[in-house]
């Protein structure tokens, strides 16, 4: 008997790293897979909603009393952010940099030790990971936080837009 628990609980261990990771669930939010490109649209309640990329990592780490998120962690890869306009605060957190709004579009990207964030609609907050150089972007501007180097505001070409919209089917 012994045995067969042992044997049943290591086939499991090879089993469940073969599965499908990429439909994370995000507490209080409906995941929806899409295709070309791969990417879940998180639904959350108080009108935000959430499109990862497949292999973004992210997690809840606040709510509001409604089960809508306010704050994410995203700690890799890219999300688009889509919020309404006075359903209250939310922030996306990286391991470089802290994005705030309070009702717009813009997209939070981590990759190689840094966060960048750029606005669609609307104005965004952001900051080092510890509040420090805070900056206020407007649509249109974008960021790139990284360590040791200034916080600097940009209009972004259309180039660096459209190939970041591109990874969210737009």
């Amino acid at each position: 008997m012994r045995n067969n628990v042992i044997l049943a609980a290591l086939s499991l261990l090879v089993i469940l790293p073969l599965q499908n990771l990429s439909a994370q669930t995000l507490t209080g939010c409906t995941g929806t897979e899409l295709a070309d490109p791969a990417r879940v649209v998180y639904q959350c309640p108080g009108g935000l909603v959430l499109e990862a990329e497949a292999a973004a990592a992210l997690g809840v780490t606040a709510t509001a009393t409604d089960g809508r998120p306010t704050e994410i962690d995203v700690s890799s890869d890219a999300v688009l952010i889509d919020i309404a306009p006075g359903s209250g605060s939310f922030q996306i957190r990286t391991p470089q940099a802290i994005a705030a709004v309070r009702g717009t579009v813009y997209t939070v990207e981590v990759a190689d030790g840094t966060t960048a964030v750029f606005v669609s609609e609307g104005e965004v907050t952001v900051s080092r990971s510890d509040g420090s150089d805070q900056v206020v972007l407007a649509a249109g501007f974008g960021v790139d936080v990284t360590p040791g180097e200034p916080v600097v505001v940009r209009e972004w070409g259309a180039e660096r837009v459209r190939n970041l919209f591109s990874r969210f089917g737009r």
